[in-house]
C-alpha cells in the first residue's frame, strides 16, 4: 500500500475550519485513488482503501486539530467526545463498494466538524469526479432542470416507501451509490431530494448534511424533526434531504404512510 506523506497544509486551513476540511478530505481522497491504482480487487480493494483513509485522516487531525474530539466510522468510539465542544465526525471512504468497482465516481469522503450542537464546518469530496462541496463556499443549487421530480436512491436496494413517495409526487427514481453522494446529487440537480429510512450513522451524513444546508436546501429527519449529532447512540436511521418546495409534500407522506 501507498504511504505517501500528504501535502503541505495551506496557511488558510491551518485557522479555517471550512478551509481544514476541504484540504482534509482531498489529502484522504488522493490517498484513495492512489490505493485504486495499485491493482487490488474487491474485499482486498475495500479493505485498503478503508485503512489508508483512516490513517491518514486520522493523523492529520491529531497533527492540526489535537485539541478536539473524533467520531470515525473506521475507529473505537472514544466516549470523551460527548464531553468535548468540538467533535469532527468523519467517514474516510463512504461508498466502499462503490470505490470497489473501478471507474465508478459514486464514492466520497465525508469530514464535518460539530461544535457545541451544531453542524459547523464540512466538506464531501468525490475523489472520481474532481469535485469538493463544502461549507467555505457554498454551492449555488441550479435551478430544477427537469420537470418531474427525482429521488436518488440505491441502485442495490431502493425501499418500497420511496416508491410509493414517487409514485405519489409523479417523481422518477435516480439510483447511484453512497449517501454522500446522494446527497451532493441534490446540490448538483442530478437530483431533487433524497429520502432514506433504511438506517444510517452520524458519520453517513454529518458533512454532507452541513454541505446541504450551507447549500440552502432543507435537511431533516423523515418526520420533520431535526437532526442532532454528537449523540451516545450514533445511529442516526433516516433522512430527507431535498429542495426546499418538495419538503411539505415529502414530510406529509411519511408522516401519513410511514416508511414500513
Amino acid at each position: 500500500m501507498t504511504t505517501e506523506t500528504p501535502n503541505q497544509i495551506p496557511p488558510a486551513a491551518i485557522s479555517d475550519d471550512h478551509a481544514f476540511a476541504v484540504w482534509a478530505a482531498e489529502q484522504a481522497g488522493e490517498r484513495l485513488l492512489q490505493v485504486r491504482a495499485e491493482g487490488l480487487e474487491g474485499r482486498a480493494l475495500k479493505d485498503a482503501g478503508d485503512a489508508a483513509a483512516q490513517s491518514l485522516l486520522a493523523a492529520l487531525l491529531a497533527e492540526h486539530r489535537p485539541d478536539d474530539a473524533v467520531l470515525s466510522e473506521e475507529a473505537a468510539d472514544d466516549k470523551s467526545r460527548l464531553d468535548a465542544p468540538r467533535v469532527w465526525i468523519i467517514d474516510p471512504l463512504d461508498g466502499t463498494r462503490e470505490f470497489s468497482e473501478p471507474p465508478r465516481d459514486d464514492w466520497a469522503v465525508h469530514v464535518a466538524l460539530w461544535e457545541s450542537g451544531e453542524l459547523t464546518a464540512g466538506a464531501v469530496a468525490q475523489p472520481a469526479l474532481g469535485e469538493t462541496f463544502n461549507t467555505g463556499r457554498p454551492a449555488v443549487v441550479p435551478p430544477r432542470s427537469s420537470v418531474r421530480p427525482r429521488i436518488a436512491v440505491s441502485r442495490s436496494r431502493p425501499p418500497a416507501f420511496v416508491e410509493a413517495l414517487a409514485a405519489e409526487l409523479d417523481a422518477e427514481l435516480v439510483p447511484m451509490g453512497s449517501a454522500g453522494v446522494k446527497v451532493m446529487s441534490v446540490v448538483r440537480d442530478v437530483a431533487d431530494a433524497y429520502v432514506h429510512a433504511g438506517g444510517q450513522y452520524e458519520w453517513d451524513n454529518a458533512a454532507p448534511v452541513a454541505v446541504a444546508r450551507a447549500a440552502g436546501l432543507f435537511c431533516s429527519r423523515v418526520d420533520g424533526s431535526e437532526l442532532v449529532y454528537n449523540k451516545d447512540d450514533v445511529s442516526l436511521p433516516d433522512l430527507i434531504v431535498c429542495r426546499p418546495e418538495l419538503a411539505e409534500s415529502i414530510i406529509a407522506f411519511v408522516r401519513e404512510h410511514g416508511t414500513d
